[in-house]
């Protein structure tokens, strides 16, 4: 669970964050964040933060996102089996990440889906022909069913080998 240090450390990010001083953070809040602002997806992190037709997001809500983004310590690797799942587990870290991939909610990421995130990370410096094939090898290599696109199950299996610790562990809160 988070420390009382660590909570105190968010509380003061998120007020130096609230420029409106209303005890809620917009987009433009986040915007400022430089971590954010220079990362390709960062649109979709803060859209992470919003709940479905909300523009505020409250303390609260800021702890819960920001949670799927914290190290996992070593002694929480020994927890309780039956509590609760962290939100920084790996599972729960690959769901979100999967979620920034998969816009229409359907649980699958379509090739449009997989082009359209390819394309923010790349940039323009690519052409639409490359990125098409780097999209059909992704879906090929991890479509197992072959529906043509990846669901979280695929894209779990896909990043087995990948230690999505060190990639989804967001230092701005230190």
């Amino acid at each position: 669970s988070v420390s009382h240090s660590q909570i105190t450390r968010l509380y003061s990010r998120f007020t130096s964050l609230d420029k409106g001083e209303n005890g809620t953070l917009s987009r433009e809040d986040f915007q400022r964040i430089p971590e954010l602002a220079i990362n390709p997806l960062g649109d979709r992190i803060i859209n992470a933060f919003f709940p479905e037709g909300e523009d505020q997001v409250n303390f609260r809500g800021f702890m819960r996102t920001l949670a799927h983004f914290r190290p996992i310590e070593d002694n929480e690797k020994s927890r309780d089996q039956n509590g609760p799942e962290p939100l920084n587990s790996r599972h729960n870290k690959l769901h979100f990440a999967f979620r920034l991939y998969d816009l229409d909610k359907d649980d699958k990421i379509s090739r449009d889906e997989l082009l359209q995130v390819l394309r923010m990370m790349v940039g323009v410096n690519i052409s639409d022909e490359q990125l098409g094939s780097i999209a059909d090898r992704t879906i090929q290599e991890a479509d197992l069913d072959g529906d043509s696109a990846i669901s979280f199950a695929e894209f779990v299996k896909v990043l087995e080998k990948v230690d999505v610790e060190q990639k989804m562990s967001i230092r701005f809160l230190h």
